[in-house]
């Protein structure tokens, strides 16, 4: 029995109604008239009763609504419960048809800005017809007429009284209900309010109070409350015997099993002392998993602590999810290798066009397997500008391989737990991500992407990078510690492919673990191929059309790579194609005429006007020389511009957004001009009488690397001589102070920005040739390398021998 005291607060600030009826105020309720139409407010797993006062909480927009308007008006609603409490908006059809008029006796605003509404119940109606359902409910009513009870009826009171008696009981059994429920029980005069009081807070379920409800007979109402009460009474009576049989002194220790021991009495009482289902579970999936031993004993001696935990222990559901993922993990469950290199190599030409190298690598890990039956799998990175496929290529891979794939992306992880895993002391504590992933693969040797490895970050929380070192160590992740699991992993057997977009900004112990392959830009060719065997067919597929709906020829690919794209991967390639299909796409959908072909007369309407090329400005002035520049969506080309003005105190400016290094490149070249004068032929003394100002254009670009030396030596050299650069030239090189032309990275990105802009000759390191045979002939028709180690070579290759008309006299 749940007698529900709420009221008590507002009765004593409030005096203008008392939930206790009299006999006079009991003809009054029963006499009410029931209008013809009523408001009608569904309540949730509440059921009113006549003459009864409750406190309801306005949760939804109609219920606010109608108590608001009503309550302006007569106060009077319907008040009806729901058949299933679970619907949100309720139907009429899901309300039940007898309900109870009642009057709104006050209206609450609570401190935490819900509504609360006093209603006290009148008399029973039964529902006719609904007649509104926005935007609240109305319906037509009749009323419904009782069989009441006589005064002089023997029975009936004793039914009263009896049902008074063990509503005593209940209260003095249950130590939950306050002392104040008794005196509201003895202070009822009315028989038929104090039935319908009882009703109202008995402890049953909605379904049981509308039961109880819809009984017209009064007397056999209280007959079925009467039976309700005495079940109610003698199921806490056996409560009260199980505690006073298990009741026994606990001391501190004791304490802990008081809960369980009750659990135990009350299995012995059913007559059922077998341990719970979800322990039998845990242990009978258990004998399946072929562990070590030592595995195999850590885990029954975690089971049995389980056993001996409180259910309602927050240390329960740790040990609980602790064991799930024991039993969760694949241990020895493996998916068989395809070693057929025939069908691998079949694979990866059809996923992906280029990339060589990796699919070299590939092939070697497999014929490797082949030979050998076991190999620890390497941990590859995959490294290159945006778009080339890095990532998905860990899925073509695990397709050749037949393993299952999963990946994880580590940009801007910062928490060491993310790897690792929380210690499971902690409550909500969870394995890392690693071991979260290989659960939900379910095999123990996947492909395993880790992608952007380059952008792990660090912070007070750990240093997730440092976590890695023990998952990319083939010597050591066979032995991976996890903090949740506290138990040796093997994940050796599993294929780690990280990828990165630059080496700079991983730890270098990590960077020590990894097998660097470089994935370069693709070329204008591939692009074109990538573009005709994977990006249209993606696009048409994915943009609702047919093959023969879209067509691109060569040329337009070719014009679109060209003027819209200027990355080195393909991402912006594959944006301008879907801007296509779309395009495509309407024209279908409005019935129009399709262009089936797309032409490069049709792309300005379509993609827009096209971006301004990198264009080869020319040396119409001494001081001007094209460079090379990486960056990370690929290769650029740059100028370098140097000027001179007589100066009594000379000095060297640097402008453009230059970062540290290419600073010190200029500086460099500066020093190095100052103390080779002779070679250009050059007085000492002008160093002394000009100040220098270089400048790289585009300042608001920031600009920085070791690739830019032999380009500001040359402008400086040119400036001073007056002698302007070759024609259709760029360099790429840095330099030392001893005039050695050292090698420089990403050069396939820089010769393609190189090819973009229509330059013909480039003057690279020596050191760089093996970079340049790397790349396919047919992309270098037309273009000539000269390959130098000294600063004169460049300055011999670059300069031409007559100096600008009218050039200003240096010397």
């Amino acid at each position: 029995m749940e007698f529900d005291l709420r009221l008590s607060n507002i009765i004593e600030e409030d005096t203008e109604f008392i939930p206790l009826l009299s006999s006079e105020d009991e003809d009054a309720i029963n006499n009410s008239a029931i209008p013809d139409t009523l408001a009608i407010l569904p309540l949730r797993n509440t059921v009113l009763y006549p003459g009864v006062v409750i406190p309801i909480t306005l949760s939804r927009d109609k219920s606010i609504n109608l108590i608001k308007e009503v309550y302006k008006g007569d106060k009077i609603i319907g008040v009806v419960s729901q058949i299933n409490e679970n619907i949100e908006d309720p139907s009429g059809k899901d309300l039940y048809s007898i309900g109870t008029m009642a009057q709104i006796i006050k209206m609450l605003r609570l401190p935490d800005g819900n509504t609360t509404a006093i209603i006290q119940g009148k008399r029973k109606f039964k529902i006719k017809n609904f007649v509104q359902e926005e935007p609240y409910f109305k319906a037509t009513v009749e009323p419904v007429a009782e069989i009441a009870a006589s005064t002089d009826d023997a029975e009936f009171q004793a039914l009263i009284s009896s049902l008074k008696d063990i509503s005593l009981k209940i209260i003095q059994s249950s130590p939950q209900i306050p002392s104040e429920a008794g005196i509201a029980l003895n202070n009822i005069e009315s028989p038929t309010f104090l039935l319908n009081f009882i009703c109202s807070n008995m402890n049953g379920n909605a379904v049981d109070k509308q039961r109880i409800l819809e009984i017209i007979d009064v007397k056999l109402r209280a007959t079925a409350v009467l039976e309700h009460l005495t079940k109610e009474l003698q199921m806490l009576e056996l409560k009260n015997q199980i505690q006073n049989k298990v009741k026994v002194d606990l001391d501190k220790q004791q304490r802990d099993y008081f809960l369980n021991q009750q659990l135990k009495t009350i299995q012995e009482e059913l007559g059922d002392n077998s341990p719970s289902q979800e322990l039998e579970e845990y242990a009978e999936k258990a004998k399946s998993k072929k562990w070590s031993d030592e595995t195999s004993n850590y885990f029954n001696k975690q089971l049995a602590k389980l056993k001996r935990t409180n259910p309602h222990a927050p240390d329960y559901g740790v040990l609980s999810n602790y064991l799930e993922l024991m039993l969760d993990l694949p241990w020895h469950e493996k998916t068989d290798d395809n070693l057929d290199l025939k069908h691998a190599k079949a694979i990866l030409d059809d996923d992906h066009y280029g990339l060589e190298k990796v699919k070299e690598r590939i092939l070697e890990h497999l014929a490797v397997i082949k030979l050998k039956g076991n190999f620890k799998s390497p941990i590859l990175c995959l490294y290159g500008p945006p778009g080339v496929g890095k990532t998905s290529l860990g899925k073509s891979i695990a397709k050749a391989l037949n393993r299952k794939y999963v990946r994880m992306a580590l940009g801007g992880l910062k928490d060491e737990s993310e790897v690792r895993g929380h210690r499971k002391t902690y409550i909500g504590a969870m394995p890392g991500r690693i071991l979260q992933s290989i659960k939900k693969v379910q095999v123990a040797n996947p492909v395993f992407v880790l992608d952007e490895i380059d952008k792990v970050g660090r912070d007070f929380h750990g240093d997730p990078s440092s976590a890695l070192l023990e998952v990319l160590d083939p010597e050591q992740n066979s032995a991976f510690y996890d903090n949740f699991l506290e138990l040796d992993y093997d994940l050796s057997n599993v294929f780690f492919i990280a990828t990165a977009n630059s080496l700079s900004s991983i730890q270098p112990a990590l960077r020590d673990r990894l097998e660097i392959i470089e994935i370069s830009g693709y070329t204008i060719e591939e692009k074109i191929q990538i573009a005709k065997k994977h990006l249209i067919p993606k696009q048409v597929e994915e943009n609702g059309l047919k093959k023969n709906q879209l067509k691109v020829p060569d040329k337009t690919l070719e014009y679109i790579t060209e003027n819209y794209t200027r990355e080195s991967g393909v991402r912006g390639l594959e944006k301008a194609i879907s801007k296509l299909a779309r395009y495509a796409a309407v024209q279908l959908a409005m019935e129009e005429k399709v262009t089936n072909s797309i032409e490069i007369s049709d792309l300005q309407k379509i993609l827009g006007p096209a971006h301004p090329k990198d264009k080869y400005q020319g040396n119409d002035l001494a001081g001007v020389v094209t460079g090379l520049a990486w960056t990370a969506v690929g290769g650029d080309i740059l100028f370098v511009e140097t000027s001179l003005s007589k100066s009594k105190t000379p000095r060297l400016t640097i402008t453009g957004n230059l970062g540290d290094v290419m600073k010190e490149s200029a500086t460099i070249a500066m020093e190095y001009l100052r103390s080779h004068a002779n070679l250009l032929k050059l007085d000492t003394e002008v160093f002394d009488k000009w100040s220098v100002h270089i400048h790289v254009p585009e300042g608001a670009t920031p600009k920085d690397g070791p690739s830019a030396g032999i380009t500001m030596l040359t402008s400086l050299a040119s400036a001073f001589t007056q002698r302007k650069v070759k024609k259709n030239l760029a360099m790429t090189g840095e330099i030392t102070l001893r005039g050695r032309v050292t090698a420089v990275g990403g050069i396939k990105e820089k010769i393609l920005a190189a090819k973009r802009a229509a330059i013909k000759d480039i003057i690279l390191s020596k050191d760089n040739q093996k970079d340049i045979e790397e790349i396919k002939a047919d992309y270098l028709k037309g273009m000539t390398f000269h390959y130098v180690e000294t600063v004169e070579e460049v300055l011999s290759i670059a300069l031409l021998k007559e100096k600008v008309k009218d050039a200003v006299a240096i010397n």
